[in-house]
């Protein structure tokens, strides 16, 4: 298949994704809607947390902290302070990013498990926080969050909105600024990925002694990143806010950042595509167990005596991340990429045993 047959291809399938995703809200009911909508919010999480994992090499387990932390900067900024709501999220997104600055000495120093520990302690304490700090944070009841309202339209049930006879409530407007979110992300992440940071962050990680001989600033580089991965994961915290509507502590705990990292060892470490595939077979997973678990076997209602959704769904994606870890060391994008070379050779073969046996022969 020659490069330009590969381009038209590629664009073709993109277009009928673009073209499916921006028709979704017409045809979709609300469950649906919402639960794409939380597969969008976790694949920013998801990317960011795979610049610092996949391409750099840093373990974190302390990726929802900085999802608790836009979430609740938002809700405080746009509730409290009375900031517009745009500005609102760009400063909760920044001041992810201020968090994950002052823990970014630690995270230039350290890797691996070490690193992996210290951050754990920043779930511990964020939970502690968000706990106890009540007049912030509303504590165990949590807060309601504030609709997104941008150039005097507002991402909520009200005023009434109807486009093509379809009534738009939040859901419906809230899945375009997912879209434009998770857009701006990824193109941003694959720039990073394909530039000269991408080059020295995967320099980093498959030798580190080694980049920096060749120049590379070890520390700086992975203190950088940090910061660049707290602020995806501010800027998920935001989505996933503005998709629940209410932000609760529960929700940011150590489970949240495992699942994370589940995502990008499912999806694929070190790219884009990867992780935007992982989160939404992670975070897809436990909604449709949720909704179809009376037909399935073994998956019952919580305290009826079966398995329930959501561990199902945790089996699930347990038992994928051991297939994957020991047979499929791509993720899932990997064996999307090894059947996509594989179908001409199949087609190659097909040809040649269909092919008529040459008149010498006969």
């Amino acid at each position: 298949m020659s490069r330009r047959t590969r381009w038209i291809a590629s664009a073709a399938v993109w277009g009928a994704v673009t073209a499916g995703a921006v028709a979704a809200p017409f045809y979709l009911e609300g469950f649906w809607l919402q639960t794409g909508l939380f597969a969008m919010s976790a694949a920013v999480g998801a990317i960011g947390i795979n610049l610092l994992t996949g391409a750099t090499g840093q373990l974190s387990l302390g990726h929802a902290f900085f999802l608790a932390v836009g979430a609740y900067a938002y809700v405080y900024l746009s509730s409290d302070v009375g900031l517009p709501t745009p500005l609102a999220a760009v400063l909760a997104v920044a001041a992810s990013g201020v968090a994950g600055g002052l823990f970014s000495p630690i995270a230039g120093r350290l890797k691996g498990a070490y690193l992996g520990i210290a951050t754990l302690a920043l779930i511990f304490g964020g939970q502690h926080v968000l706990f106890n700090a009540e007049t912030v944070t509303g504590g165990y009841n949590g807060r309601a969050v504030p609709p997104m309202e941008l150039f005097g339209f507002v991402f909520a049930d009200s005023p009434e909105v109807v486009v093509f006879d379809v009534p738009f409530g939040s859901l419906e407007r809230l899945w375009f600024l997912g879209l434009v979110v998770l857009g701006c992300a990824a193109l941003f992440a694959r720039g990073v990925l394909r530039g000269r940071p991408g080059l020295a962050m995967n320099a980093i990680r498959d030798h580190e002694i080694a980049a920096g001989v060749m120049g590379v600033p070890v520390a700086r580089y992975r203190a950088g990143v940090f910061v660049v991965s707290s602020m995806y994961g501010g800027l998920a915290g935001v989505l996933v806010a503005l998709v629940f509507q209410r932000v609760v502590p529960d929700y940011f705990g150590i489970l949240l950042s495992l699942d994370y990292l589940a995502m990008i060892v499912i999806g694929g470490l070190g790219s884009v595509a990867g992780a935007v595939i992982g989160a939404a077979f992670v975070s897809l997973l436990p909604q449709l167990l949720t909704r179809y678990g009376d037909a399935l076997p073994l998956v019952a209602a919580p305290g009826s005596g079966g398995v329930s959704p959501a561990e199902a769904a945790r089996i699930l994606y347990g038992a994928a991340v051991v297939t994957v870890v020991l047979f499929l060391p791509g993720g899932l994008l990997g064996l999307a990429s090894r059947l996509r070379r594989a179908i001409p050779r199949i087609k190659e073969l097909r040809w040649a045993n269909s092919a008529p046996e040459p008149a010498s022969r006969r």
